[in-house]
């Protein structure tokens, strides 16, 4: 799945994490995070496997692409 700027930040929002807990937890830096949620840039896939990986841990369903676009629920 990719993960989509929007996603990572509803995602976040839902579990009330700052992008500093984020990249602490995903073992990326907060620079990464924000550099993706403002898209200046794209994730490698490593790094994207990792914040999927964390959110899911945390109780993060993200769903894909369909009539209304990518989405996120929590568990």
């Amino acid at each position: 799945m990719e993960l989509a700027p929007e996603q990572c930040r509803a995602a976040r929002g839902l579990l009330n994490w700052t992008q500093e807990l984020l990249a602490v937890r995903a073992g990326v830096s907060r620079s990464t995070v924000r550099d993706f949620e403002r898209h200046r840039h794209g994730l490698h896939r490593g790094t994207e496997s990792q914040i999927i990986r964390t959110f899911q841990e945390a109780g993060i369903m993200l769903l894909p692409p369909g009539e209304h676009g990518p989405g996120v629920r929590i568990r």
